[in-house]
């Protein structure tokens, strides 16, 4: 039963850096488009983002290990 409960939160916690890698690309799409001059400076940031979001995504699957 835990390997599944495992599994499940796994997913919940994959849900949150989905949706934020998300609107972080919306929103850079939105400000290029509005500031195409700032696009290099946009997308460097939205890139460092992306990385910190993801690195929550990975944190949620370690800490599914590591508290079994």
């Amino acid at each position: 039963m835990s390997g599944v409960l495992a599994t499940i939160g796994y997913g919940l916690a994959a849900i949150g850096p989905g949706i934020g890698i998300g609107l972080i690309g919306a929103k850079n799409q939105e400000a290029t488009a509005r500031q195409p001059e700032m696009a290099g400076l946009l997308r460097t940031n939205m890139i460092l983002a992306i990385a910190f979001a993801e690195a929550l995504g990975l944190l949620g699957f370690v800490a599914g290990f590591v508290f079994k």
